[in-house]
């Protein structure tokens, strides 16, 4: 009979506790110091922590991820109703925003994704106001983090409302809300994000967990690259080597249709990037945090390296709070 995990656990501890009782009596006799011992135990044991994390993670069920498809999902009912009364109720309040998420990557790709939540692009000034309005239809309300994200629910269905990226890098203007593009969602006259502004939106979803660079190739291939690539390169700014990676990725991926990307954005890009190697500018900062704050966690915590992330989160556009009478 196989034993159960936790009397595995408790048989590990066990020996554990007796191998260090043996260990630690023939390296006092060896004249090690007490201290020596200890901090080897230390180690040994954060190595075993880590082992078993790595295990479990390993064993768990791996969940099926979406398959894309230009079929449409069926939304049920009630989440699609409360969405049609989101954006009527926008409308009705002249609230400026512009729909983004799977419906705007259904506009520009073809690609039909299901989606729990709707999401929505506005400033951080339109924030209050959108929510107070959401309030008194009756939705509860949240704001997640003040840099990029509010949340408003009812039952188990929400409306996130996105001020910019998390890393606090690309934050939403007006610009945003003018450039958007017409469309019909759910029966309501509404707008989406123009692909411009799409594509800049997908650049920093770029965590280990969630990737959108798939996205942005796809919406390159079925834009046939007809893109303001001067808006996206103003999106990105001094991030310019994101939309590079981002390119190249397509061109990987469609190699046949690198064509699409207009001949003078590569090399643009590319003389940048050779003069960025070549001569490397010495004051340039770490950014990987920026990039997944967790996968680069290291680098900031122990290896002594700037944090990006923190510094580029300070910098304005940040949400304000509703007064105590409209907070969930």
């Amino acid at each position: 009979m196989e034993q159960s995990s936790t009397e595995f656990t408790v048989l590990r501890s066990s020996l554990i506790q007796f191998s260090y009782g043996v260990c630690l009596e023939w390296s006092l006799l060896r004249g090690r110091s007490l201290a020596w011992e200890e901090e080897q135990l230390s180690r040994w044991l954060t190595r075993e922590r880590s082992r078993d994390v790595m295990t479990e993670q390993a064993n768990k069920t791996e969940v099926e991820l979406p398959v894309t498809s230009s079929v449409p999902y069926q939304l049920p009912p009630k989440q699609r109703e409360l969405f049609r009364q989101v954006l009527t109720l926008f409308e009705e309040k002249n609230v400026p925003y512009a729909v983004s998420g799977a419906f705007a990557l259904q506009l520009h790709t073809g690609i039909c994704r299901f989606t729990k939540d709707l999401d929505i692009f506005l400033t951080a000034p339109s924030v209050p106001g959108a929510l107070a309005h959401l309030e008194g239809s009756g939705f509860a309300s949240e704001i997640c983090d003040p840099v990029w994200l509010a949340k408003v629910h009812r039952d188990d269905y929400f409306v996130d409302l996105i001020t910019g990226m998390s890393n606090g890098v690309i934050r939403v203007d007006d610009s945003w809300i003018e450039r958007s593009y017409p469309v019909t969602i759910f029966g309501v006259p509404t707008r989406a994000l123009a692909p411009e502004e799409l594509v800049a939106s997908k650049l920093f979803v770029t965590r280990r967990e969630r990737f959108d660079g798939a996205d942005i190739a796809h919406v390159i291939y079925a834009s046939r690259g007809n893109l303001h690539w001067d808006r996206v390169l103003e999106l990105a700014g001094e991030h310019w080597q994101m939309v590079l990676w981002a390119l190249v990725l397509f061109g990987y991926v469609y190699p046949a249709q690198a064509r699409y990307v207009p001949a003078w954005l590569w090399e643009d890009l590319f003389s940048r990037f050779a003069q960025a190697v070549h001569a490397p500018d010495p004051r340039a900062k770490f950014r990987g945090s920026l990039i997944d704050d967790k996968m680069f966690a290291i680098d900031v915590e122990e290896w002594g390296l700037p944090d990006v992330l923190k510094e580029c989160r300070a910098k304005g556009g940040i949400i304000d709070s509703l007064p105590s009478s409209h907070t969930a």
